[in-house]
């Protein structure tokens, strides 16, 4: 089978819980070949990466958003469309519901020989109509030079993403919405074969709280991006044969965004516990307290140094490792250093990119502080060590931590608290460290959870069955 996988700002150029996952799928699906689409915001990155990819991997296509916005064309091109597509593009720059594949066909509809290209549509006076048409119906209460300049930079690169020509599959399988979910909704289209979605996080929702905060949207544009990212999920969520999520609340999520609950199932993720049988519990005079995560803001390692600093006024014995790469956002780590410089916490390290497996056998506590997640490798990882964990309430990490199903008995494994609750992070995090017997408790708990109900075998079970299944329904 030849699998088509689209990865959207991770895979191959970042290591991360994503890009991990992506890398153990396809190392686990030796007999069949894997293409990437490789989708990145910049350019810089071309060739970068830092996975090594296995050998079955027969192809990689990197798209890089930046260099579409570089695009040539002719101004004022004469541009003819149907009636039915002009009223397709008002209605998407409107934010209305659409017909998806009237936008594939609008660039590769055999026997019609369009003679423009994206760039050349937006430059087009039929575009500039259009984007009146759409401003008289939905934006009056905004001058219209901003929004004819906003409406245009945001859809050419979906009109860029879409007129490309994509290899051809057997299955084309998205890890996320977004424009990585466009490019497979596309291909899936004009190549007629299945298509499968994998949603780790809720994409629509993590560009919402970056929206939300950003500096770089002002006002109500805040609210049209969101729109429009809620619109390109709509895209994927019409047209895959199955979607897959990653727990019962994101699934809850996915039919709220308008996915059919009869497309949705449940795949955790899963580890092989065999693994980590080695690591053995290392005797040591001082705590040490971890975390294993990328240097990023959606990770609010800010938070986490807030309550390091809570836990050095209880605990006089104790470090604390941040291990992740830091070069993803060399900004923000300069910020996460400048923020321990001024609160004066200096028992904190950042080590960089590293083997985790050097250190699982000296961690007493796992520490997880991000705003946004779907279901966290590393905590599985650190449960499958019998490490207790102390995480923010996103994702599943109640249910890994906590194990809220009825069906699961095996006992907590830490402590969940609320996003930015610095304090309430620095609480749990010194009742297990004051506490031996709920540290091994907990982390029994966690290993008892995992071993039953995130393994590997199941994990790879579920996509085969999958995968099998979409090739025969076309």
């Amino acid at each position: 089978m030849h699998i088509c996988l689209i990865a959207e700002g991770c895979y191959p150029y970042i290591v991360g819980g994503v890009s991990s996952w992506i890398q153990s799928l396809i190392k686990n699906f030796p007999q069949d070949q894997f293409t990437i689409i490789a989708i990145n915001p910049e350019q810089k990155a071309r060739g970068a990466f830092k996975y090594e990819l296995p050998d079955n991997v027969i192809g990689v296509e990197e798209i890089f958003l930046d260099e579409i916005l570089n695009g040539k064309g002719k101004w004022n091109k004469r541009v003819h469309l149907s009636r039915k597509e002009s009223r397709f593009l008002v209605d998407l720059l409107s934010g209305e519901p659409v017909d998806w594949p009237v936008l594939y066909d609008m660039f590769h509809k055999k026997g019609l020989k369009r003679k423009f290209n994206s760039v050349e549509l937006m430059l087009s006076k039929k575009f500039y109509s259009i984007i009146q048409a759409s401003y008289g119906e939905t934006y009056t209460h905004i001058p219209f030079t901003e929004v004819f300049w906003s409406l245009r930079s945001m859809f050419l690169t979906l009109f860029a993403l879409v007129e490309r020509k994509y290899p051809e599959a057997d299955v084309y399988h998205s890890v996320s919405t977004g424009y990585a979910g466009i490019v497979a909704s596309c291909a899936s289209y004009l190549h007629d074969k299945p298509l499968v979605l994998t949603e780790h996080g809720i994409y629509t929702r993590e560009r919402e709280e970056e929206l939300i905060k950003s500096d770089w949207v002002q006002g109500y544009f805040k609210d049209i991006w969101i729109k429009y990212f809620k619109s390109l999920s709509s895209s994927i969520y019409a047209s895959a044969d199955q979607v897959v999520t990653l727990f019962k609340k994101n699934k809850e999520i996915q039919i709220e965004l308008g996915c059919n609950r009869k497309k949705i199932q449940v795949i955790h993720n899963g580890i092989d516990i065999s693994k980590f049988k080695s690591i053995k519990k290392v005797d040591k005079e001082r705590f040490l307290v971890a975390s294993i995560a990328r240097i990023v803001p959606i990770k609010d390692i800010k938070t986490m140094i807030q309550a390091f600093a809570l836990v050095n006024e209880k605990i006089d014995n104790v470090d604390f490792l941040i291990m992740g790469p830091t070069d993803e956002n060399e900004e923000y780590y300069q910020e996460c250093h400048d923020y321990m410089t001024a609160m004066d916490v200096k028992n904190v390290s950042f080590t960089g990119r590293v083997d985790i497996k050097d250190y699982l056998g000296k961690i007493d506590v796992h520490v997880l502080s991000s705003i946004s997640e779907g279901q966290p490798l590393t905590v599985l990882e650190t449960l499958a060590c019998k490490i207790p964990n102390v995480t923010t309430n996103v994702g599943d990490c109640e249910a890994m931590i906590k194990g809220i199903d009825e069906d699961d008995h095996y006992g907590p494994a830490g402590f969940v608290e609320n996003i930015m609750d610095f304090k309430g992070l620095a609480r749990s995090i010194v009742k297990l460290l004051e506490n031996e017997d709920l540290r091994v408790t907990y982390g029994q708990n966690g290993y008892n959870r995992v071993a039953s109900r995130y393994t590997f075998a199941q994990f790879i079970e579920g996509y085969e069955a999958i995968y099998n299944q979409v090739e025969k329904s076309r």
